[in-house]
């Protein structure tokens, strides 16, 4: 049961997202939903999604809960086939290759997911940065591969000298940094995050709101985020959810300051959501 499904609204009346909708902003797609429908059984969660999502820049998703944004992120990397009595029509595409018939470990590794709530494993905070490496068969110098994870994900300073302590000794914020750190192990193309900063405090959301604008220069960022103006000061493109339809992708300054249609000016402004 995923927690896009309980919102079973009508979408009879909703209008469809204008062509323009998924125009990519601005650079080459890195990432490409095409017609993109997702069923939870009978229950349809995505409308024929189509979007661009532009390579080495921030992509928020807006709407208010259960509108299909984490679905829709899930889709990106496979990640919704762990749930049963699911399916996907349309397609994600990678670089133009169609990630159904990628092989899905990597995928995963090409397309990385941080979620809204930290999961570090049951082990030290090194092989909590160690683990994804192994699994892929990293034959390099492990340790200089698990410092340069750490110092990505702006870590490195607070644990280079308690790495064999427990992951879970470190605080809410300094967790989702490391599981951002593992996330960056694999050197993935594609970075998303399923609200990431939800449980964190202001400081805490502020290092990884910085450390976004420091990664995006080395990969693709799409988050998923209810906080409105984090999207405002991360994001260089918003997309708008509602009811499992896309109904306004553009600029987030256009998004914010001039959107094109009412329901998007409506969420930005509280009227609803």
């Amino acid at each position: 049961m995923s927690p896009d499904e309980p919102m079973i609204m009508s979408t009879a009346n909703l209008p469809s997202a204008s062509p323009a909708a998924g125009k990519p902003v601005g650079h080459q797609g890195k990432l490409r939903a095409a017609n993109l429908n997702f069923f939870y059984g009978a229950y349809q969660a995505l409308h024929d999604i189509t979007l661009d999502v532009p390579a080495n820049k921030i992509t928020a998703l807006i709407g208010p809960s259960g509108c299909g944004k984490s679905t829709f992120l899930r889709t990106l990397n496979r990640i919704s086939e762990t749930i049963r009595n699911t399916r996907v029509e349309g397609q994600v595409l990678l670089d133009g290759e169609d990630v159904m018939q990628v092989d899905v470990t990597l995928l995963r590794r090409r397309v990385g997911m941080v979620f809204q709530k930290s999961n570090p494993f049951p082990k030290s905070i090194f092989d909590n940065v160690a683990y994804g490496l192994k699994v892929n068969g990293f034959r390099g110098a492990l340790k200089d591969a698990v410092e340069h994870s750490l110092k990505r994900a702006a870590l490195w300073e607070e644990v280079k000298d308690k790495l064999q302590k427990s992951a879970y000794a470190l605080s809410g914020g300094q967790q989702q940094r490391l599981c951002i750190a593992r996330a960056l192990a694999v050197d993935p193309e594609v970075l998303l995050l399923d609200e990431p900063c939800s449980a964190l405090d202001p400081i805490a959301t502020a290092k990884i709101e910085d450390l976004l604008f420091t990664l995006k220069d080395q990969c693709t960022i799409v988050i998923v985020t209810h906080n409105m103006q984090q999207a405002a000061r991360v994001a260089d493109g918003t997309g708008f959810f509602l009811l499992g339809k896309l109904i306004e992708y553009n600029t987030t300054e256009i998004i914010f300051k001039n959107p094109a249609r009412q329901e998007t000016e409506d969420y930005i402004t509280g009227r609803f959501g």
